[in-house]
């Protein structure tokens, strides 16, 4: 309810905005996490040839945010929401159709090409419209793509009883309904003149030392982030030995969210600087990965249901640390990185974070699967738990740095008082 009523306070646009996110992140993990299995199983596709399809797709959202942001600023925020959303729907809807290579490929760069132009145009119409009340908007923003992040591989996982096909197809109309709901009911706001060509706003964004060492201080929060899909569910299932157990860790975080999120942004909005709880999120974040650690170093324990569930408990705990973590720090990142620059330039710069962060948590995903295999070669459980952890630590001191350096922007004082 709470939720519902800090949604209704904001403005008509930022609601579809929020509503928007939910439905792209449950259109996007309805399909994505299954589509290996799909290639592997039921087209017989060899494991090279998977890597290559999920690697387009990766390479074609992740290299192109630049694009999508500088779209935003140059052409205006909602077009390219609506674009990106309409070839989400093309691409997605070519994976149900076709099952050749050059189709696959083709699904796979128009899937990423179309997260690359709405992911920072949505970030950057919200920011732009929500405009003292930055945080609280992230803040849900945050809860609605949680919400969907977990309605989504439910929803998957049972339409796969019927087949893949069906699946994709259910993800495409997400999106086209997605589409037509911005075209009707989303403003189309102004864009200011520019009279500096797209290549000088990127010189000038490139050239902000300081948003270039605030985004590569964040691969903290997207490694660690990211472990809640790869580390802490192998992490479930080796403690209790259930593969259902990975659910779970999506299942804290989702109730966590929903019941906290609001009310975390609220308490420390007005409780301190911005860049004090960014740290602190990240060392929270840090935190998060010594409870499993015990486990995975631990001896076993009693067998049974009530000793897998022990056994679960610090993954679990784990998980609801990470996701405390997250909520501390995420509103607050993405309320300051418009302040780095001018306001013509939001789109710009929410896609070269994007950009610097994606590829330096690609590093720190990497390390993280080395340790995770080097450790289960010689028996340390721990490493890639304390790697982690470094991780989160390294990102903590780094925001710590920047903040007594001065080199953080100061988000503008609300021009009303925040209702608690």
């Amino acid at each position: 309810m709470r939720t519902w009523r800090e949604t209704r306070r904001l403005p008509l646009a930022v609601q579809l905005l929020l509503v928007n996110q939910l439905g792209v992140n449950t259109g996007f993990y309805l399909l994505i996490p299954y589509l290996a299995t799909h290639l592997d199983e039921d087209l017989g596709m060899s494991a090279v040839v998977v890597g290559v399809v999920l690697g387009v797709r990766n390479l074609s959202q992740q290299g192109l945010f630049i694009i999508g942001g500088s779209a935003a600023d140059r052409l205006g925020a909602r077009g390219v929401i609506i674009t990106g959303c309409a070839l989400r729907t093309a691409g997605f809807a070519l994976f149900a159709l076709g099952d050749g290579l050059a189709v696959l490929l083709a699904a796979s760069v128009l899937s990423g090409l179309a997260g690359a132009l709405f992911n920072p145009a949505v970030r950057t119409y919200l920011a732009q419209e929500a405009a003292e009340r930055r945080a609280e908007a992230f803040a849900l923003f945050n809860v609605f793509a949680t919400t969907g992040a977990l309605i989504g591989p439910l929803l998957g996982s049972v339409l796969l009883l019927v087949d893949f096909r069906t699946s994709a197809l259910t993800a495409a109309g997400i999106f086209a309904a997605l589409t037509v709901a911005q075209a009707l009911v989303l403003p189309a706001r102004k864009v200011g003149p520019s009279d500096a060509t797209v290549l000088a706003d990127w010189r000038e964004v490139l050239g902000n030392r300081a948003f270039l060492a605030f985004a590569l201080a964040m691969i903290g929060m997207f490694t660690l982030e990211n472990q809640l899909y790869l580390l802490l569910p192998d992490g479930a299932r080796r403690a209790t030995g259930w593969d259902g157990a990975a659910g779970l860790v999506l299942l804290v975080g989702t109730l966590a969210n929903l019941a906290f999120q609001l009310r975390i942004t609220h308490a420390l909005k007005e409780r301190g600087d911005r860049a004090r709880w960014i740290a602190a999120g990240l060392g929270l974040m840090a935190l998060a990965f010594l409870p499993p650690a015990v486990v995975t170093a631990g001896s076993g324990g009693p067998d049974g249901v009530a000793g897998a569930a022990l056994r679960a408990l610090p993954v679990l705990a784990g998980a609801l640390l990470l996701h405390l973590g997250v909520m501390i720090a995420q509103p607050f990142v993405m309320e300051l990185i418009p302040g780095f620059g001018r306001p013509g330039l939001t789109g710009t710069y929410f896609g070269v974070f994007y950009v610097v962060s994606g590829i330096a948590a690609a590093v720190g995903n990497a390390v993280v699967g080395w340790a995770m295999d080097t450790g289960e070669r010689g028996g340390a459980g721990w490493l890639p738990w304390a790697c982690c952890a470094l991780f989160g630590l390294a990102s903590a001191l780094g925001v710590a740095r920047l903040h007594r350096l001065g080199s953080l922007p100061q988000p503008s004082k609300p021009a009303i008082p925040v209702t608690v």
